[in-house]
């Protein structure tokens, strides 16, 4: 076959030629996602086995060694072979957790369970994030493809999504939110239910699969993608009114749209309290049934210069330190960033494309998801605010689940509808193309060049990343060497309890930990912190608190630290009780240069250790129970 350009053949070879060329491409863009994906987790990939994100400091994110934890415990279960419990002891002793109130994780972790035990939880965390960008963007390629989006534009949506700034910024804490793989499919089942494409019990059970498979990583996202789902059928309805009067009065139309609908919506609620239910009972109904939530949701929220100002999880960022400290926001809570380039370039797509029924959908979505981020608190910008009326979330955060959830995590899925919004336009834009006069086309060519700047802004920097907290060396030995019981409590003083998950999880010791870094039911039945004033005793606090004035760090104005006490120990008597309270059967402690005077202490009132290895000292407690009211004696 000879060489020549398309244009020297028949149209439909050429058009056949170009059809296959796209398709080859289309192939390609999943393997793109999973480079760039690698890519920006290299840090990581460096000693998977040591290394997870560092958002700064000189501590890790706690809720990493919270998640590291769930997938050992996952592995513990189904290397036994049971699926992981619903409620556990072996952590928070004695009154246990309910991993569903938790960032469990328990589909990941059960399905992660070959790598945790081979090589570790951080090495299948690392492989979790890696896979939740490269999946989310390839998520929402495929159903942008099957909506009819072009290769092209379906793929830079795609990657809009999978490593928009949103996910960069969930990569350096959140796991859970960060693997948004599903959300885009939800949605495509869903809108596919509502506009009667498809088979209805097909797609309905597709559907059921998937919500349950979401509760099962974070519910949170499902509530979101919901609440998502829920925004785009109105907008569909108030963009399309005489469409839908139509379809009323057509014969059959009304009723045979309807039976599909719950047919398809009825088999969805069916597969997923079929997979999810007993999950759902134990959660709301089970001893551990908790009520509301351990954070102040009105604090909770977007501000207006979030939308404008970089977080540090993009390559070109100013000092977004100082504009936490300004607005008192949280580093891994701040979501919403798209720049002012790419809001100029929605706005433009918006009113270039209005007529296209989905651009006029999708961007009303997003106008209204993004209100809804920015949460039920009062909103300032400079002397003006939005009334707390107007402000969607206002209204939904007293709604039951619902209101669970963080506003400003919506951004999440907000992004994949602004993704959805620049994949319409691109499309709209070669359409134009096509059909524009000669004098039209470098003007074309140009806003083109305009708009693919408008990306700039957005380019992510890789996930920043050091080495975990070391583990003790003889911690195993330690244990060991006491010959306690499969699971018997062990309390670490003082206490870290998240440090503490990380040495179980990545020793895969056999001990249940007093205290945790979780949430936990309170005594009213309220969702509280592990290890709070809500969930401790008087005594139980007053100890942890006197324990941990011992070693508190003040940075002096030379730049360097010194540890200062503020205080000399709890009291004899409320130590007493607080280890009474704690019912471990050990009391370990780890001792350094920061933590000499709580060994001395616990030496002075506790006696001799039980046993020691290296920087580890253990005493049973029942002896040092015994020897400390000796002292209370005397």
């Amino acid at each position: 076959m000879s060489l020549s350009s398309v244009s020297d053949q028949p149209a439909g070879v050429a058009a056949a030629k170009q059809s296959s060329a796209w398709a080859r491409i289309g192939r390609l863009i999943p393997f793109a996602y999973v480079v760039t994906a690698v890519g920006l987790t290299w840090q990581l990939w460096r000693d998977p086995k040591v290394m997870a994100p560092n958002i700064g400091g000189s501590t890790l994110p706690r809720d990493i060694y919270l998640n590291a934890w769930f997938l050992r415990y996952a592995a513990a279960a189904v290397s036994h072979g049971h699926l992981p419990a619903l409620v556990t002891t072996a952590v928070n002793f004695p009154q246990g957790v309910s991993a569903m109130w938790n960032t469990s994780m328990l589909l990941p972790s059960i399905l992660l369970t070959p790598v945790t035990l081979i090589a570790g939880p951080m090495v299948s965390l690392s492989i979790l994030l890696t896979v939740g960008f490269a999946g989310s963007a390839a998520a929402l390629f495929f159903v942008l493809r099957r909506w009819e989006v072009s290769t092209g534009a379906a793929g830079i949506a795609g990657a809009l999504y999978g490593f928009s700034p949103a996910m960069m910024v969930a990569a350096e804490d959140h796991y859970h939110l960060q693997f948004a793989v599903l959300p885009p499919l939800i949605v495509d089942a869903v809108l596919r239910l509502v506009t009667g494409r498809g088979r209805a019990v097909h797609t309905g059970m597709w559907l059921g699969l998937l919500a349950a498979a979401q509760i099962f990583i974070a519910e949170e996202v499902l509530v979101d993608t919901a609440v998502a789902c829920a925004v785009i059928v109105v907008m569909l309805a108030l963009c399309q009114p005489m469409h839908m009067i139509e379809t009323l009065r057509a014969p059959d139309g009304a009723l045979g749209r309807a039976r599909g609908f719950v047919a398809g919506l009825g088999m969805a609620m069916g597969v997923s309290l079929l997979l999810a239910g007993d999950a759902l009972l134990s959660q709301f109904r089970g001893r551990l049934a908790e009520y509301g939530s351990p954070w102040h949701m009105a604090q909770y929220g977007s501000q207006p210069a979030d939308f404008v100002t970089a977080p540090d999880a993009m390559a070109f960022h100013g000092q977004f330190v100082l504009f936490l400290a300004r607005t008192s926001q949280r580093l891994v809570e701040t979501l919403s960033y798209l720049g002012w380039p790419l809001l100029v370039l929605l706005v433009v797509i918006a009113i270039g494309f209005w007529r296209d029924l989905r651009v006029r959908v999708i961007t009303l979505t997003l106008g209204v998801l993004e209100l809804m981020s920015v949460g039920g608190h009062r909103v300032h910008a400079g002397s003006w605010h939005i009334p707390v009326i107007l402000q969607p979330w206002h209204w939904l955060w007293h709604l039951p689940v619902v209101g669970l959830a963080l506003p400003s995590r919506i951004a999440i899925i907000a992004d994949g509808v602004a993704a959805t919004v620049i994949a319409f336009g691109v499309d709209g834009t070669k359409r134009a193309a096509r059909q524009a006069g000669t004098w039209r086309k470098p003007v074309i060519a140009c806003s083109t060049v305009l708009a693919l700047a408008a990306f700039v802004p957005v380019i992510p920097r890789p996930v920043p990343a050091a080495q975990i907290d070391p583990v003790p060396a003889g911690l195993t030995s330690i244990l060991s060497r006491l010959h306690l019981r499969p699971w018997a409590p062990v309390l670490v003083l003082p206490q870290d309890p998240a440090l503490t998950m990380e040495w179980q999880a990545i020793t895969g010791a056999r001990f249940s930990i007093a205290g945790g870094y979780c949430i936990v039911r309170g005594d009213d039945g309220k969702a509280d912190p592990c290890d709070s004033a809500e969930t401790l005793t008087n005594a139980q606090n007053d100890a942890r608190f006197a324990l941990q004035e011992m070693i508190t760090e003040v940075p002096f104005r030379s730049g360097l630290a010194r540890y200062y006490p503020l205080s000399d120990g709890p009291s004899l008597k409320v130590l007493e009780q607080a280890l009474g309270a704690w019912r471990s059967e050990v009391i370990l402690v780890e001792f350094g240069a920061s933590t000499w005077r709580v060994e001395n202490y616990l030496l002075a009132v506790l006696g001799r250790p039980t046993v020691q290895v290296g920087n580890l000292l253990a005493w049973r407690t029942a002896q040092a129970i015994q020897t400390l009211r000796a002292h209370i004696d005397h």
